[in-house]
């Protein structure tokens, strides 16, 4: 049995789940290190294991929308620059993609977008931080200030990611995990996690000012935001009660703000 990393393989924890990573080009392994500082277990153990195959240099991608579906017990994942297979029973995977290591996030975001399904959790379009040991979310479509609240944040302000929230439900909480899932920061988040005390929809206004949201309006806001791209009806209905069980359980509100550091007075 293997017990230390290889040089040719790493393991990538994001939200407690590890998922090994090999390769048999070394300088690709090198850079995926790089690219998921903060992130890589130096632990032999991991929940799944994926075989990397790289596409010949200057292969270009299609232009193509992202496609998951369930296919002789195994999902396949498809876009114009990867390719992927991936059985939960076996825990074993491949993937066949360009030189560049964010196919491999697209990769990583739906097959935590499908474990986190089976357990009450989600991936939600929402930068996310830390402040006094509680996460706050802040949520919305591009352009609605998600980075812009996480390049705001004050200094005892620990950030998660400025794009993609990592949300799980252990032990009777909710708690957000940090991600390398970046947007325009261009930074990785800080990897650790935290309970969940408010999760905010965000809107841009003259004014800074925080209203609460509830019923329909606070699901429908949830909903829009989650990451999910699985067709598949069984799994769409678990994700769409996790969101349900979610705003019984945490706080939303509705966040106007002017692109001001003192915004974050406000959140406490």
């Amino acid at each position: 049995m293997k017990t230390t990393i290889q040089p040719d393989e790493l393991v990538v924890e994001i939200g407690g789940l590890p998922i090994r990573l090999h390769s048999n080009d070394l300088d690709f392994i090198r850079m995926l290190r790089e690219r998921y500082a903060g992130y890589v277990n130096n632990s032999d153990h991991a929940s799944f294991n994926f075989e990397i195959e790289l596409a010949p240099p200057g292969t270009e991608s299609r232009d193509e929308d992202v496609r998951v579906s369930w296919d002789s017990g195994q999902w396949l994942m498809e876009r114009g620059d990867f390719r992927a297979e991936w059985n939960p029973f076996t825990c074993q995977g491949r993937i066949q993609q360009t030189i560049n290591p964010y196919s491999l996030d697209s990769v990583l975001r739906i097959v935590h977008s499908l474990v986190l399904a089976r357990h009450g959790g989600f991936l939600v379009h929402a930068s996310s931080a830390v402040r006094n040991e509680r996460a706050f979310l802040f949520a919305g479509i591009s352009g609605a200030g998600k980075t812009t609240m996480a390049r705001l944040a004050p200094p005892d302000v620990t950030l998660l990611t400025d794009e993609i929230s990592h949300v799980s439900f252990h032990e009777d909480q909710y708690r957000a995990a940090g991600t390398p899932f970046f947007g325009e920061l261009a930074r990785v988040g800080e990897n650790m996690r935290a309970p969940i005390e408010c999760l905010y929809l965000l809107a841009k206004g003259p004014d800074n000012k925080i209203e609460p949201v509830s019923g329909p309006n606070a699901i429908r806001g949830l909903l829009e935001n989650i990451l999910f791209f699985a067709k598949d009806p069984a799994l769409v209905n678990m994700v769409f009660d996790a969101a349900c069980r979610f705003i019984d359980r945490v706080p939303v509100r509705k966040l106007t703000f002017a692109p001001d550091a003192s915004v974050w007075e406000l959140i406490v």
